[in-house]
């Protein structure tokens, strides 16, 4: 535990402007990213009487080890800088909201040619135009079913798409008039991306035009006796209808909003996000986060604006924002959010009326979902706390191992051969820290010396970083803060230990300077799992006394018995197979064999996926898929000549006389045949990926 007076800033050191401020641990982590209207005030309220801080700020302030800051013009910049900086370096004593679910979302590509309609998670990607989110998937699947027969947009894989365009005939969707089939060319790409727009303007609210249009081409075929067509339309107006109806109106002036409330007590804090759009409620989503910093209401809400919008742009930020306290500096707030939207966002507190009724509707879903997470997550504390105990107990080590690194390989007979390295902290997979190797030492097949290798290089890596990070030397007080430059004056403010100089490149280190970003292997564990028995134990081990560490445990999980192997030791320790212990040792297990096969598996397949054009110095990944875009297979392009290749937009005449000469160093002798069949088989048409 350090004190907070060793690294306290000099009277006066502090500047009295707006910035953003760093607090640093022991090896130089990020630990706390905070912004203050003025530096000087709000830091020298954090070397204040221990006795007189809250108790989550006393435990960051002596797990710290120095703090530094930043300078900036505006509190908006040191908004964004704040965002910015826990985004980047993931401090452990800020508040980081953390879905209780993978949300789906119905989703546009209209990056693509053919713009698909999908069910989408994960990061947004830029170009596609997402709806939502949505509870569930099926919800997604039977709006998108209503919504074909209208908008018949294509649905299929690009897999799907392609062979349909080779083979002539539309997938079944086609056949059924749920697809235009732009793959066969009954439309062409400007009426399909105009279907896709007009999907588009329906989800986003802009119902009523599509409505009136259909019932009047209904009547309109009715009077022409166009009985069928009428039917026909009508039934189109009444799925769109149906469509609709699955959000209820509930707001009625057709408001585009996102209302958020706030359920917490001392240790915990639920927020719950509606989205509403067109006076509908378009999504949902809950957060749950761990109060590990002192925050009220505010701060939560000011957090929750930061992650909901950080990474929006456009009409993604409504033009109002409900919620259930305003944040502390609301005028740089709202400011932040009218710069992301480009015009003016309303933040603010419901009074009265629908929207505070529909608030309440909020604050009481948030108040479900905290009670639902403090039920689950106390019996998921309990257990994981007795499975470190036990596996502590199992093995003979002094303490409950908090971070567990496992470690695997993985080949297909000899070709490929990787290694994965997974971490699990307090019982949880940190996927952050996840790390994947080749082995570089040796050609084929030897999981036991193959392990030695990935061993060695991994904390081989962590005695430099121990190395470069030194034993807190001293050094000027004044340095230079890290993160995205500000506007402003430059950063100043005190920082422990010489800025390391850069390590070597290498497949599994990273080269970075000490600014507090999360190292690849800058920090032990306690216990090293293998999977395997007492050959690959014994491997890791003995690499470990090769680099002089002794004080991290090693062990080994065999699959056919569950049994685990100690160094030296002649017969294995056996656990119960109800043990929570064991559970644990093979959830770690499985996950690093799923993350090792998974590696060799892509570097597999991306041997195979393998073209001529790979080989053409300075040729890259945009100008390979034109160049097969424009002939449309490996083969046509072999047949081109250096003209015609020219004519490909960014292809200049030296590089295509170098994808000629490739090609044509590569061109196949003779044409391969099915000896089954006597066919001559056609070149790959899709070139590399």
């Amino acid at each position: 535990m350090a004190d907070p007076s060793s690294y306290r800033p000099k009277p006066g050191q502090i500047p009295d402007s707006p910035g953003v401020y760093k607090f640093r641990d022991e090896h130089r982590r990020v630990i706390y990213v905070g912004k203050a209207k003025n530096l000087r005030q709000r830091v020298a309220n954090y070397f204040q009487d221990l006795a007189n801080l809250h108790p989550r700020t006393r435990t960051m302030v002596t797990t710290a080890a120095s703090v530094e800051w930043t300078v900036v013009s505006t509190e908006v910049e040191a908004l964004q800088l704040e965002y910015s900086w826990i985004k980047e370096f993931d401090p452990r004593f800020n508040v980081k909201y953390r879905d209780d679910k993978s949300y789906p979302y119905l989703a546009v590509t209209l990056n693509e040619d053919f713009p698909r309609v999908q069910v989408m998670r994960g990061a947004k990607k830029k170009g596609v135009r997402y709806f939502g989110p949505y509870g569930h998937a099926w919800a997604i699947r039977e709006t998108v079913d209503l919504m074909l027969r209208v908008f018949p947009v294509r649905t299929c894989s690009a897999g799907v798409f392609k062979n349909a365009a080779r083979t002539g005939r539309p997938c079944l969707l086609g056949y059924i008039g749920k697809c235009s089939a732009p793959c066969v060319g009954r439309v062409t790409p400007e009426e399909h991306r105009e279907l896709a727009e007009d999907f588009c303007d329906f989800m986003a609210g802009r119902t009523g035009t599509y409505i009136r249009r259909l019932e009047k081409d209904m009547m309109q075929a009715a009077e022409e006796m166009e009985y069928e067509r009428a039917a026909r339309l009508r039934d189109d107006a009444e799925a769109l209808k149906r469509a609709m109806e699955k959000s209820a109106v509930v707001l009625a002036d057709a408001t585009d909003a996102d209302l958020i409330a706030v359920a917490e007590d001392e240790l915990e804090a639920a927020l719950q996000i509606f989205h509403v759009r067109g006076g509908r409620v378009r999504g949902q989503r809950g957060w749950v986060t761990d109060k590990v910093e002192a925050v009220d209401t505010s701060g939560l809400v000011e957090h929750a604006l930061q992650q909901l919008y950080g990474e929006e742009r456009g009409d993604a930020v409504p033009k109002e924002v409900l919620v259930p306290a305003l944040p502390e500096d609301t005028e740089a707030v709202s400011q932040w959010l009218a710069e992301r939207r480009g015009s003016q966002v309303s933040l603010r507190i419901p009074q009265r009326g629908d929207k505070k009724d529909l608030m309440v509707t909020v604050q009481r879903n948030a108040q479900q979902a905290l009670g639902l997470h403090k039920t689950k997550r106390a019996s998921d504390l309990t257990t994981r706390s007795r499975a470190l105990e036990e596996i502590a107990e199992a093995l003979g080590l002094d303490t409950a191992p908090l971070r567990i690194e496992c470690y695997d390989v993985s080949h297909l007979q000899g070709d490929d051969v990787v290694a994965s390295m997974v971490v699990f902290e307090d019982g949880l997979a940190r996927k952050s820290e996840y790390r994947r190797f080749q082995i570089k030492g040796f050609e084929g097949q030897d999981d036991v010396r193959s392990m030695h290798e990935v061993i060695g290089r991994r904390f081989k890596r962590y005695l430099q970083e121990k190395e470069r990070t030194g034993e807190w030397e001293e050094q000027p007080t004044d340095t230079t803060a890290d993160g995205p430059a500000p506007t402003g004056p430059a950063p100043t403010g005190p920082a422990p230990g010489p800025v390391p100089a850069l390590a070597p490149a290498a497949e599994d280190s990273e080269p970075r300077e000490d600014d507090g970003r999360p190292k690849r292997f800058a920090y032990p564990p306690q216990l090293v799992v293998v999977d395997g028995g007492q050959p690959q134990v014994a491997a890791a081990r003995r690499a470990l006394d090769e680099l002089g560490i002794d004080d991290i445990a090693v062990c080994g999980l065999a699959k056919r018995l569950e049994e685990v192997w100690l160094p030296g030791d002649d017969d294995p320790v056996v656990l119960p197979r109800s043990s929570e212990g064991l559970y644990l040792l093979q959830r770690v297990r499985d996950e690093a064999h799923r993350f090792a096969i998974t590696y060799q598996r892509a570097k597999r397949a991306k041997r195979i996926r393998s073209s001529p054009l790979d080989d053409v110095s300075g040729l890259g990944e945009t100008r390979k898929q034109a160049l097969i875009k424009h002939f449309g297979s490996v083969k046509k392009l072999r047949q081109a000549t250096i003209d015609e290749i020219c004519e490909v937009p960014g292809i200049g005449r030296r590089t295509a006389e170098s994808v000629a000469a490739a090609l044509a160093s590569t061109a196949p002798a003779t044409p391969a045949v099915n000896t089954a069949t006597g066919e001559i088989i056609e070149e790959d048409d899709g070139g590399s990926s």
